[in-house]
């Protein structure tokens, strides 16, 4: 099978869904940011679904700023580059999260308790090295980063606007978290996952059609055979 632009479009469109399911999926009954949890199997099965998620969310989000490069303009690629960037981030974040943290559960507890503080929206008592940066910088490109590519996707009005100005208010309202406490953060998350899921079915949705469109083109064209009228 040739892979062409489309094919590659609905991937895209079928990575940002999924990565919106599995946004909404690992916040139910997500175990506490306890050094307990982060010797448990479920602990690392979720942050390992996180890491999937950031990268199907890295895949989803380029397929739909390829779409409408032209139509989203310098916004869109601020937005886009910020939004990435986030992703980028919150898949180390969770990488660490998954596989290192761990393996120094039992040897460094303090230690993990200060990053699962820091994850929290917390002051940790000792040095925790660049993880402090990384969870703001994670914390920023999501929000900002979301709430302007959200914008773009809206005004270039080429997928679904209801799912792009819920990514853009989903993710503005993030900045409650700063006076929430920690629970929120799980709700929160959903109508991102959802705003995901419906951006990339829409994207899903336009590029079969723009498939289907070029096959009806190229079964009328004169080197089909037909004569066109």
């Amino acid at each position: 099978m040739t892979i062409t632009t489309s094919h590659l479009g609905r991937a895209a469109g079928l990575a940002a869904a999924a990565a919106g399911l599995l946004f909404i999926a690992v916040q139910i009954n997500h175990p506490p940011m306890e050094v307990a949890s982060v010797s448990t199997t479920e602990w690392v099965v979720r942050n390992s679904m996180k890491v999937l998620m950031a990268a199907l969310a890295l895949a989803g989000i380029t397929g739909m700023y390829v779409r409408q490069v032209r139509q989203a303009g310098l916004v869109g690629l601020v937005g886009y580059l910020l939004f990435a960037s986030g992703y980028l981030v919150m898949l180390a974040i969770a990488f660490v999260a998954g596989y290192i943290l761990p393996s120094l559960a039992e040897t460094a507890p303090a230690y993990v308790d200060d990053v699962l503080t820091v994850a929290s929206g917390g002051s940790p008592t000792g040095d925790v090295g660049l993880f402090t940066t990384a969870n703001q910088l994670s914390g920023v490109g999501y929000l900002a980063g979301g709430v302007i590519f959200g914008i773009a996707l809206f005004r270039a009005r080429v997928l679904a606007r209801w799912a792009a100005a819920l990514l853009a208010v989903a993710t503005a309202s993030t900045v409650l978290l700063q006076v929430l406490p920690y629970a929120f953060h799980r709700i929160f998350a959903v109508p991102t996952g959802v705003a995901l899921i419906g951006l990339g079915v829409s994207l899903w949705r336009d590029q079969r059609q723009a498939a289907r469109t070029s096959r009806d083109n190229t079964a009328l064209s004169p080197a089909s055979g037909q004569v066109v009228r």
